[in-house]
C-alpha cells in the first residue's frame, strides 16, 4: 500500500465516520483528524531524514 493508497483509506474512514457519527462529529473534527495525520507524515519525514518516496517505499512493505 502506498501513501497515496492509505490517504486514500484515511478519506474513505473519515466518509464512513461522518456517516454513522453525523450528529456528534463536524467537518472540523475531522479535518483536524486529517491535519494530525499529514504531520505525522511530516514528522517521520523530519525524524528520519528519508523523503516521502522513501516512506511509501516502507509503507508499500509493510
Amino acid at each position: 500500500m502506498n501513501l497515496d493508497q492509505l490517504e486514500g483509506k484515511f478519506k474513505e474512514n473519515k466518509g464512513k465516520l461522518k456517516q454513522k457519527y453525523a450528529e456528534h462529529i463536524s467537518d472540523d473534527d475531522l479535518q483536524y483528524s486529517e491535519g494530525k495525520f499529514e504531520e505525522m507524515l511530516g514528522k517521520l519525514q523530519a525524524k528520519t531524514g528519508k523523503t516521502k518516496e522513501q516512506l511509501e517505499e516502507e509503507i508499500d512493505n509493510l
